[in-house]
């Protein structure tokens, strides 16, 4: 049953990944837009421009779930790239237990009402001509669904930790 719910949480996690990985293409091209349209015809949309920087936020948030199951995060591993496997997957485990599990509620916890909050007013961007609503909340969620998708990656890693414990490979 576990290597089910770790092998579902996984591709999840690749599928969206995978999936908001094409947002870089989408901001590569709306940045190059912004650039013909300042220097080529001296306009300027400040809607195009915030889009970029919530396309920014929303890779690399949505995407940290995927660096995680891809084992490309930041650590400092001066101990950890000698270890044995089944210490690994103590450090692993462990560290998913006490530390990621523990953030991600912390994180989910304090953006929800900052997300909810922009959801009720319909916030929309303070500049004249930015984004308008609903894609300042939509933006603001992604600090809700974040941690939520880390925290289901970092049960699938300590599922993986424990099948490694108990032998399996």
């Amino acid at each position: 049953m576990a290597d089910k719910q770790d092998n579902l949480i996984e591709r999840f996690s690749e599928a969206t990944g995978r999936l908001f990985a094409w947002l870089t293409l989408l901001m590569v091209l709306v940045t190059f837009v912004i650039v013909v349209l300042r220097y080529a015809f001296d306009a300027g949309l400040i809607w195009l421009q915030e889009s970029v920087i919530w396309l920014h936020a929303a890779v690399f948030m949505i995407g940290a779930a995927y660096t995680l199951k891809h084992d490309e995060h930041v650590r400092v591993d001066v101990f950890y790239r000698s270890m044995s496997d089944r210490r690994r997957a103590w450090v692993d485990f462990l560290g998913v237990l006490f530390f990621l599990l523990p953030l991600c509620g912390f994180l989910v916890f304090k953006s929800y009402d900052f997300a909810a909050v922009s959801w009720s007013i319909k916030e929309a961007s303070r500049e004249s001509g930015g984004l308008p609503y609903p894609l300042v909340p939509l933006a603001k969620s992604i600090l809700v669904l974040m941690p939520v998708l880390v925290g289901l990656q970092g049960i699938a890693l300590m599922l993986r930790s424990l099948a490694t414990l108990r032998g399996r490979p």
